[in-house]
């Protein structure tokens, strides 16, 4: 299932997913720093959805309160849970 997520208080503005039984693949973000965004998805192509969210939930950058990192872990949070209410 693919899934888009608008980001909020982050250089980047969205972030496109692939999820397939829990599985996040093809983690793309639009904007931001190229070099971190280009390495964040590397590093957690085929990982669980929660896995994810465990590593990422709650990093910040700055005085933002969030960061990419974070804002990756709460879309994939949302695409797993669009992915199990698609289920049902």
């Amino acid at each position: 299932m693919h899934f888009d997520y608008k980001t909020e208080n982050t250089c980047s503005q969205l972030i496109s997913l692939d999820i397939e039984d829990g599985i996040v693949k093809n983690v793309q973000f639009l904007g931001g720093c190229n070099g971190n965004l280009k390495a964040i998805p590397a590093l957690v192509e085929g990982w669980k959805a929660e896995d994810i969210e465990k590593k990422l939930s709650g990093i910040t950058c700055g005085l933002k309160g969030t960061s990419c990192g974070d804002q990756l872990a709460r879309a994939v949070r949302a695409a797993y849970d669009a992915e199990r209410q698609a289920q049902e």
